[in-house]
């Protein structure tokens, strides 16, 4: 199972907007990688993406509130192998610690 299909059978389904959103992010990332890291990779995609818009007002929101879901559904892709939590907190810190306004 992929990153995308794993996000389909989240419950309750998020708004469609939202969903379009990180549907569209996700297109900007590897695959390959393990669901967690895939999802943190693709909260830092958003991130940056809405950092580096010049504007900061409400019509960002959806890329901050997708950057949101994509690093909490990497936890709890994560919370389905508890051993790794610890290990995967790391990487997401040092992942989306990086990303800077401008970037």
């Amino acid at each position: 199972m992929n990153a995308r299909e794993w996000l389909a059978t989240r419950e309750p389904r998020p708004p469609a907007a939202l969903t379009a959103r990180i549907d569209a992010v996700l297109g900007d990332v590897n695959m390959g990688a393990q669901i967690p890291e895939v999802l943190v990779e693709a909260a830092g995609v958003a991130l940056e993406a809405l950092l580096s818009r010049p504007q900061r007002e409400r019509a960002v929101a959806l890329d901050l509130l997708a950057a949101d879901a994509l690093a909490t559904y990497a936890f709890e892709a994560a919370s389905e192998d508890p051993a790794t939590i610890e290990q995967r907190a790391t990487e997401a810190m040092r992942r989306l610690s990086v990303v800077r306004v401008g970037s």
